[in-house]
Parts: structure tokens; sequence; C-alpha cells
């Protein structure tokens, strides 16, 4: 048993899904098999319960994922020590993201951070996701939570942390928009549809329709994924957005996913920052704990 079996079965036992643990950590899927099955022949019981559709913990899977995070913490909190001594680091870090980043993927990362370097100061600005990159390539910020452009940037270094879907959504229940709707099949050239102003979204929405040899029915165009789960939730369209927005919104319970084919392509959601500044102390110890995060 070592750091990267752990690794690899802690990744694993949170995702129950062995193709995205492989691509995500950068292993082949028989690598991936036989590091399980190794684990569980050290340990000398099943760790996993498998068939053909699931992937379940055994009771035994379950103890050894509290060794197994409590060990890698300790051991990458170990390492950062000894890399960079707490009393050098002094200063503040300027974090741009979207509200929804800021609840569901930036408290894993701050609170490491703030427990190992609770010297440190944050300063966070929350605002349209579309905006991110710009925002540090104009040095308004250090870095950003953002979705990873088709083309990065030349002078950004981007750590990834999550995938997550693109998603059709849709009110619930009866709205205005339903006659234009009726078993997810949407009468494209009549229904509202509210879209991202700018940014990712909006150049893969555009695509998406292009290439189905649709004019879509623009209701209304919105800076910010939140404000576009509100307007669906009132029953003004349909709109398009990243699925951990409706999973943070009070107005998640107000929409349903639609199932729309085939499904746009998610986003690859991280850390975006400087190339040139990678080597500065504080970012250096930022993109460590991120990616500390995410193997986690």
């Amino acid at each position: 048993m070592d750091f990267r079996s752990l690794s690899l079965f802690a990744h694993l036992a949170r995702t129950l899904h062995f193709a995205n643990t492989a691509n995500q950590m950068a292993v082949s899927p028989s690598t991936l098999s036989r590091t399980m099955q190794r684990l569980e022949q050290e340990t000398g019981c099943a760790l996993f319960e498998r068939d053909n559709r699931s992937v379940v913990l055994t009771s035994e899977g379950k103890r050894l994922l509290e060794f197994a995070e409590r060990w890698l913490q300790e051991w990458q909190d170990l390492r950062e020590e000894f890399r960079h001594p707490v009393e050098a680091l002094q200063g503040r870090i300027r974090l741009f993201c979207s509200v929804t980043a800021s609840y569901f993927l930036l408290p894993d990362v701050l609170s490491r951070f703030r427990a190992r370097y609770p010297q440190l100061e944050i300063k966070l600005e929350t605002g349209d996701p579309a905006l991110a990159v710009e925002k540090v390539l104009g040095d308004e910020v250090d870095m950003a939570i953002a979705a990873r452009p088709d083309a990065l940037p030349g002078k950004l270094h981007f750590i990834s942390l999550q995938e997550v879907p693109l998603v059709f959504i849709a009110p619930r229940g009866n709205s205005p928009v339903a006659r234009w709707l009726v078993n997810d099949e949407p009468d494209w050239d009549h229904l509202p549809v509210i879209l991202s102003q700018q940014g990712l979204a909006r150049k893969r929405t555009d695509q998406w329709f292009r290439n189905r040899g649709i004019s879509p029915n623009i209701y209304a165009e919105i800076a910010g994924n939140e404000a576009i789960v509100s307007m669906v939730a009132l029953g003004c369209g349909v709109g398009l957005v990243p699925d951990a927005v409706i999973d943070h919104s009070p107005k998640g319970d107000k929409v349903r996913i639609m199932d729309v084919s085939p499904a746009l392509k998610p986003f690859d959601v991280g850390l975006c920052v400087p190339k040139k500044r990678l080597e500065e102390p504080l970012i250096r110890a930022f993109c460590d704990i991120a990616r500390q995060s995410r193997e986690l």
C-alpha cells in the first residue's frame, strides 16, 4: 500500500466510477483495476461491490476511505510544511469566481488553505463567470475559478478541479411555455430561450443550435447563471446552465433538467493562474492546495 494507490482508491471511492477516475487521475482503466485488486489482496477484504451497472463501497471500503483521507491529508500537510515554511509566506491573494463556485468548489480549497496559512488574506470577488479569464489576463485578480476555455490562452496555467455538465433546464409544472415543450420535444421556433450574455456557455449553446440548423427564439440574454435559473423558475422560458448552479440555487427545486440530445460538452472547471506568477510563493502555495483538493 502506497501513496499513489491510496490516492486512486480515495478518488474512486468518491466517484464510484472507474472510467471517470481513470481519466481524471491519468491512469489506464486496467491499471486502476489492478491497483484496486492489489489493495483488496493487501487488506484481505472486498472494498467495492461491483456489477454491470453500479459500484458501491463495502463497509470495509468505507473504513479504508476514512483512513486514506486522514493519512493523505497528513502527508500533504507535512510535505507542504517542508516545501513552504508557514512563516515565510505573507500577503494577500485576490481571487475571482462565480457565486455558485463559491458554494460548491471554493469552500474545500479555502478551508485547507486557511488551515495551513491562517495569517494570509484572501480577497474574494464574485461575479459573472464569463469575465473570469479576462480578469486574470488583465491583472485585476491573481487567479480565478473558471471553466477552461476551448482555447486556453498561452499566458495561463489551468488546474482542473471538477467536471460540470452543461444542461438545458425548464420550469416544473404548468407554465406559459409548456405548450411548446411536450415530452421534452422542444418547439424551438416558438419556445423562449434564456441564454448567457457571453462566455463559454454562450459559445457552446450557439454552436449546438448551429449544428442542428436551429434559430433559437431568444427571450433574454443574462449575465450570470444564477439569474437564468430564476427566470426559468418563473416560467419565462428554458435556459442553459452548468448543473451545479441548479444544486445551489434557492430556485433549484422549481426547475428540471431537460432530456435533450445530444448532450453539450461539459465544463472543465478549475483554477486559472498566470504562468509568469506560478513560482511566486503565495500563488504556488494556493495552487498546491488546489491540486490536493482535486486528488482527494
